[in-house]
């Protein structure tokens, strides 16, 4: 996967200059998420590889798929994938572009894991607290996961921090195991 990601990188700085320069970097964050979920899909995929079709073929009939969500210069974009043989790596596109636009604007995505629901209070203290600790403009995610027991697993971008009780137990077996 990550040869897949190392492939899609120049494509998704390409693309994010060019929203940006356009000052269009939600218009295409938006018409890449839509492109990435079409190229997802068990048909589409079936198209896209068919040996069959020409470059040109395969990008007008993404394009049409795709239907009017899709402005003239990403349909541009999706014709270069195609005529370089990398329409399959849409999602991985997006992911990155959607990576270089909340760096280029100090965004960032928090997900919190935790045994039991979090009130809206603890949230709105958490999104102050990470906002000061990270510098960034926080969306905070909360997700229930039973198997915790208890405490919280915090994910930001690369980072993990796990404060659930099951990770301390963990750890705490693999400290006596060994």
């Amino acid at each position: 996967m990550a040869e897949l990601t190392t492939l899609a990188r120049p494509y998704a700085r390409a693309a994010f200059e060019s929203a940006y320069a356009d000052s269009q970097l939600n218009e295409w964050a938006h018409a890449l998420a839509i492109a990435a979920a079409v190229s997802s899909e068990p048909k589409v995929k079936q198209l896209l590889a068919a040996p069959g079709l020409t470059a040109a073929q395969k990008s007008a009939a993404f394009a049409d798929v795709c239907g009017s969500e899709l402005s003239d210069k990403i349909k541009n974009f999706v014709s270069v994938l195609a005529d370089n043989k990398r329409l399959a790596l849409l999602p991985f596109i997006e992911t990155l572009f959607a990576d270089l636009k909340a760096q280029f604007e100090k965004a960032i995505n928090i997900n919190v894991t935790t045994a039991f629901e979090i009130s809206a209070e603890s949230q709105a203290q958490l999104v102050i607290a990470f906002t000061k600790k990270l510098d960034r403009v926080v969306t905070l995610e909360s997700t229930i996961d039973e198997s915790l027991i208890g405490g919280a697993i915090i994910r930001a971008g690369d980072t993990v921090i796990d404060g659930s009780v099951r990770g301390r137990l963990a750890k705490m077996t693999d400290a006596m195991n060994s």
